[in-house]
């Protein structure tokens, strides 16, 4: 099976938002009129970004997923993501899988895929994704005001502790079996929480999506919008600790990665509407912290004192 029969068989499909989708020399697109477009790319590596051995429909789905949680941040609606895959060879078992994973997930979010690239080489595999949001309301890492509530959703720290677990620096009775399953699940099969994205226009002020670790996303907004903030350790949301490694356990809440939660900042006068944003989302949040005047973000116990971890977040070039 050579590019063109690979292509025509397993990422062929129908694009009905597209004019014209994959098989000419590029797709033709019709933004919608009074929407605002917004364009991400995303790229993952063997060894560096997944295992060699995770299925080839997990590695589909979180392919599409990573880049869903970039939509989600900006509280846009994605519609059209390009593929550009690498494959040591040609796997026909493995492309069917892969294509399976992310096109169920597209399905679930009404993206078109409306092109891409393959060619021969280490396994890499990168979307390029498009979105909108209404002119003028998306939500930005700039936005950010003091006084503003810190608030994240779902839970945190289970993507690390999946990872952490399969490189052998866990001791084997650290988590439950059921706590390793839900991390392992949460790594393999990110959720991106466009609904909460989407419901949180014109609420929120600032977001952006935990990847590489809560602090180290959460100091993007801070930076931008020239402000700091408190967290608070206490609230982070996970589910049951590390038995005897608190320490251990903060440092996967708050620096892990692999989340693919929201991190946003909202008024106090909109606590409500916040709660109900993740009502009509389906999703849970947490208020963490506050916004205060200054640089970079504080993590502090439950006597005020920071807590100093050794990292901030995932470092792609470590």
């Amino acid at each position: 099976m050579n590019e063109f029969e690979l292509i025509r068989h397993y990422f062929t499909r129908a694009a009905p938002s597209a004019v014209l989708g994959v098989g000419d020399d590029a797709a033709i697109l019709r933004p919608t009129p009074g929407q605002d477009l917004h364009v991400s790319v995303d790229m993952l590596v063997e060894g560096r970004h997944f295992f060699a051995d995770v299925s080839p429909q997990a590695l589909g789905h979180k392919t599409l997923a990573v880049n869903l949680s970039d939509m989600a941040a900006m509280g846009a609606r994605p519609r059209w993501a390009f593929l550009a895959l690498a494959l040591p060879e040609v796997d026909e078992a493995w492309a069917q899988g892969f294509s399976r994973g992310l096109f169920a997930l597209a399905e679930q979010y009404g993206v078109d895929l409306a092109g891409g690239d393959t060619t021969r080489g280490p396994l890499t595999l990168s979307i390029t994704i498009m979105g909108e949001t209404p002119q003028g309301q998306a939500l930005r890492r700039d936005a950010a005001r003091l006084g503003d509530d810190v608030w994240v959703s779902g839970e945190l720290g289970l993507g690390a502790i999946a990872v952490a677990q399969r490189l052998g620096r866990l001791p084997a009775a650290a988590v439950s079996d059921d706590v390793l399953a839900a991390c392992q699940c949460r790594l393999d099969f990110p959720v991106p929480r466009l609904e909460l994205g989407q419901a949180l226009l014109g609420v929120a002020h600032a977001a952006a999506d935990v990847s590489d670790g809560l602090l180290a996303d959460l100091g993007h907004i801070l930076a931008a919008s020239g402000v700091a903030a408190e967290i608070w350790a206490d609230s982070l949301p996970s589910l049951s600790p590390l038995e005897a490694e608190r320490a251990r356990w903060l440092e996967f809440l708050a620096a892990g990665g692999d989340d693919y939660e929201l991190c946003f900042t909202a008024p106090q006068a909109a606590r409500e509407a916040v709660l109900a944003a993740a009502t009509q989302a389906g999703c849970r949040v947490t208020r963490i912290g506050r916004i205060v005047a200054g640089s970079g973000a504080r993590l502090l116990d439950a006597t005020g004192q920071t807590i100093a971890l050794d990292r901030a977040g995932y470092d792609h070039f470590a």
